[in-house]
C-alpha cells in the first residue's frame, strides 16, 4: 500500500474511493500470495498498521477470514467530509471483528485520545476481551517504537502463538 504512489491529491471523493479499492485489492493479493507459499503458516496470519495504514486498515480488511490478529500504531477516526460513506473507516470499524491491539501516543496531535482514539477503539468490532488499547508518552507517529513492536509481538504471539 505505501509503495502505491499517485500524481497527485485525490480529485474529489469518487477518486478516492477508487484509490481505495485498488489499495484494497493490492491488500488482498498480498494475502492471496502469502497463502500460495508453503513457507507461510496460512493458519496465522497477522497484520501491522501505522498511521493511515491502520486507519484504512478496516476499510482494506474488513470480513477478510484468513486475518487473525491485528497490530495499529499511531490510529483514531478523523473527520473529513470528503470521505464518502463507504470508504469512511468509521462505518467499519464495527465490523472489523479481527482480535486488535491498539498503540497510540498520549499527546497525539492528529489523534487526539478523547475525541478520536477511544471512540476507535470503542468501536472495533472484536469482542471487548479481544482488543487492547495501550497509551504510550508521545505524540503522532512517534511512541516508543521498541515498546510498540513489543506490545504488537506480545499481541501476536497470544493470538498466533509464538514463531518457530
Amino acid at each position: 500500500q505505501y509503495q502505491r504512489r499517485y500524481a497527485g491529491p485525490p480529485a474529489g471523493p469518487n477518486d478516492s474511493r477508487e484509490r481505495l479499492i485498488l489499495e484494497s485489492k493490492d491488500f488482498r493479493r498480498s494475502i492471496d500470495y502469502l497463502v500460495s507459499r508453503p513457507d507461510v503458516d496460512r493458519d496465522r496470519l497477522g497484520v501491522f498498521g501505522l498511521s493511515r495504514g491502520a486507519c484504512f486498515l478496516p476499510v482494506l480488511a474488513v470480513g477478510e477470514q484468513r486475518l487473525k490478529v491485528a497490530a495499529l500504531v499511531s490510529v483514531g477516526l478523523f473527520f473529513d467530509r470528503r470521505l464518502l460513506p463507504e470508504d469512511d473507516p468509521f462505518h467499519f470499524l464495527p465490523r472489523f471483528q479481527v482480535s486488535t491491539v491498539m498503540v497510540c501516543g498520549r499527546s497525539d496531535f492528529i489523534f487526539p485520545l478523547e475525541t478520536s482514539v477511544r471512540p476507535t477503539f470503542r468501536l472495533l468490532g472484536a469482542p471487548e476481551k479481544d482488543k487492547r488499547l495501550v497509551l504510550q508518552d508521545g505524540g503522532h507517529a512517534r511512541p516508543n517504537y521498541p515498546a510498540a513492536i513489543k506490545e504488537a509481538l506480545d499481541w501476536f504471539d497470544r493470538y498466533l502463538g509464538p514463531v518457530k
